[in-house]
Formats: C-alpha cells, sequence, structure tokens
C-alpha cells in the first residue's frame, strides 16, 4: 500500500539546491534569494489525489494532480516553464517525470522514519532535501 505523505513538514536540510536551479536556468539574484529560504510543504492526500503546497516568504506554489494520469503543469514562480507531468507510486515512492523544455526533470517524495525526503532533478542535477513534520 503506497505512503500516505498527509501533513505538514518544514524544511531541514537541502544539498545542491544551487546546482538544481542553475540546470532550471534560474537566473542569479533568484537563486541567492531562494537558497536562503525555509520553505514550508502541506501534502493534501485523498487516495490517489494530491494537492501539495509550497510555502515561503518569497513565492509560494502549489500542484494538484491525480496518481497515474498525465496533467499539464505550470511552474509559473519557480522557472516559468509548461509541462506534461505524470505521477506514479515506485513502492513507497511518489515519483513525478516532467516533460518539457527541461530533460530529465522530475522530483521523487518518500517517507523514511519521521523525515520526509524530496529529490529534484533536472539535467543530471540532483537537489536532496529533508523536511521534518511541524
Amino acid at each position: 500500500m503506497p505512503a500516505d505523505l498527509s501533513g505538514t513538514w518544514n524544511l531541514l536540510s537541502s544539498d545542491n539546491f544551487e546546482g538544481y536551479m542553475l540546470a532550471l536556468g534560474i537566473d542569479f539574484a533568484t537563486r541567492k534569494i531562494a537558497k536562503l529560504l525555509k520553505p514550508q510543504k502541506v501534502i493534501e492526500q485523498n487516495g490517489d489525489s494530491f494537492a501539495i503546497h509550497t510555502y515561503s516568504s518569497l513565492r509560494n506554489y502549489l500542484v494538484k494532480f491525480k496518481v497515474g494520469e498525465e496533467f499539464d503543469e505550470d511552474n509559473k514562480g519557480l522557472d516559468n516553464r509548461k509541462c506534461k507531468s505524470l505521477v506514479t507510486w515506485d513502492h513507497d515512492r511518489l515519483t513525478c517525470v516532467q516533460n518539457g523544455e527541461k530533460k530529465n526533470r522530475g522530483w521523487t517524495h518518500w517517507i523514511e522514519g519521521d523525515k520526509l525526503h524530496l529529490e529534484m532533478f533536472c539535467e543530471g542535477q540532483v537537489c536532496k532535501q529533508t523536511f521534518q513534520r511541524a
């Protein structure tokens, strides 16, 4: 049975966020500000339907999807690109493949112990983030 990712999660650590943002083509000033942020994630899970809110003092982002159904994703406020996204379960890991202008792009969420883990990847760069329940 897939994991329950529901909850409010605060960022504990982030590794290679700069490299990931460079791969996305995010400008210098935005990268410098974004590296200082400590975003909070609120994940609402109802079966295979999800709403993932990411809140920070710079920008807020919301993505809604149903596992197994491709959807159009507008990354406005992030790198401002549009892509076709498909989220699937890989055992207890929620994995998204984002097809668009940037190659090999996507993310994976999973819980290990009492921590939420997120790996975001794009064009060979991987950012690893860890969150703790609020």
